[in-house]
């Protein structure tokens, strides 16, 4: 099969996915019930995805499409492109035709507008690839109390994959940047959910200083392949370790611009945060707030997953997990078993390059039989450390990352 009949047939199955979710089984409930070593009724699971060439992920929402990645389907150092979670604002654009030929335009305050294929970009530039965390902005937003407007994340709107593309600053130097440059604004193919396609699902942006950063990219490649249409193929921006939504999907114009950005996505509280605390579940000031940029420092367990039975006479438990900060490695990640009473250093593996998540281990000792909490609490080089709650309450719910639990039961 030729690459544009291989196109084809991934657009074709994206398109017929989208449509295609159905609820599936999942893990028993962990309350009282486990506590006690009894199996409660079998609960109704969380709606699971069903497309091909991707994982049984979380469904959160279906028109925008979104579902994210169970906790246990993390483990991965490096994220396959089938466990990696899915966030669209609008719908999956109908894309035909050979991917090299999609064209991508750069102009505003630059003083030779561009407008450039991606075989272009292949062939012009040099050809990176890093590990790169992407995270949706609102991931965690369902820690806050009470709930906050939007999908309600775990801590699964992650995925760490590797990109290959071109720096977005190599593509802007060639445009030559005016000095009056100071943001950009992203634009995809993507049509609203009312189907439009003459104005934007979605328009974000970012200062230049980040767009000129060596790890943004213009991405045409996921672990190693041709970029699926679901994850915004021809062409998509890779802005890592800022919200997810900076990471334009069918990306097809950057604009820019001598003022901050205002595009859809942009205003209000969107992708904002409230500078002054505000009562959790009040309605807030949209002018008393900044731009969410950089994520905020967090951790995950990944084994084993959340409410596993262990084996009578289970002694200790190997646990791994991933922990990642926005704009900082990541220095120590703690373990407690005694709700935070004592705290037990983990081992935590360098990060392959910067804003990729790192890897962490620890053997936890279980002295006897029962129901054990195991919390993970990661901490950033900048000394910023995971809350106990998820703080700052915000409508939009964003920058929640509580220290992470997960429950066993050893039996008896």
């Amino acid at each position: 099969m030729g690459r544009s009949e291989s196109w084809n047939a991934s657009r074709r199955n994206v398109l017929k996915g989208v449509g295609m979710a159905a609820v599936g089984a999942s893990l028993p409930p962990v309350g009282a019930a486990l506590a006690q070593g009894t199996a409660p009724a079998a609960p109704k699971g969380p709606k699971l995805l069903e497309m091909e060439g991707k994982a049984r992920l979380s469904v959160l929402g279906d028109k925008p499409l979104v579902a994210e990645t169970q906790a246990e389907l993390m483990d991965d150092s490096v994220t396959p492109t089938d466990k990696l979670f899915v966030r669209n604002n609008g719908q999956v654009p109908d894309i035909t035709g050979d991917p090299k030929a999609w064209k991508i335009k750069i102009d505003g305050e630059v003083n030779t507008p561009l407008e450039l294929t991606v075989g272009e970009l292949m062939s012009r530039f040099p050809n990176v690839t890093y590990q790169l965390m992407l995270e949706c902005g609102g991931n965690g937003r369902s820690f806050f109390s009470p709930e906050a407007r939007g999908n309600q994340w775990t801590n699964g709107g992650a995925g760490c994959p590797q990109w290959t593309g071109v720096h977005l600053a190599d593509v802007l130097k060639a445009a030559g940047l005016k000095s009056s440059a100071i943001y950009t604004g992203h634009y995809g193919a993507d049509p609203t959910l009312a189907g439009e396609t003459d104005k934007p699902s979605i328009s974000r942006g970012m200062p230049i200083a980040k767009a000129m950063e060596e790890h943004t990219i213009i991405a045409f490649k996921l672990n190693g392949k041709d970029m699926p249409l679901i994850h915004g193929a021809p062409a998509r921006l890779v802005v890592p370790g800022w919200a997810g939504s900076l990471s334009t999907k069918w990306l097809n114009r950057i604009w820019i611009r001598d003022k901050e950005h205002d595009g859809p996505g942009m205003g209000g509280f969107s992708y904002r945060l409230t500078k002054t605390p505000i009562v959790p579940g009040t309605k807030g000031d949209e002018k008393d707030t900044v731009i969410l940029e950089a994520m905020p420092v967090r951790s995950v367990i990944t084994f084993p997953a959340d409410g596993t039975r262990l084996a009578a006479g289970t002694k200790k438990l190997d646990l791994r997990g991933q922990a990642w900060s926005g704009e900082a490695d990541i220095k120590t990640v703690d373990i407690s078993t005694d709700y935070g009473v004592s705290w037990k250093p983990a081992k935590v593996d360098p990060a392959p390059n910067k804003y990729a998540w790192q890897r962490f281990t620890a053997a936890v000792d279980l002295p006897s039989a029962g129901y054990y909490e195991v919390w993970a609490k990661a901490t950033d080089a900048k000394g910023v450390t995971q809350p106990f709650v998820a703080g700052n309450w915000n409508p939009q719910g964003y920058g929640a990352n509580p220290i992470n639990r997960i429950r066993v039961l050893v039996a008896t």
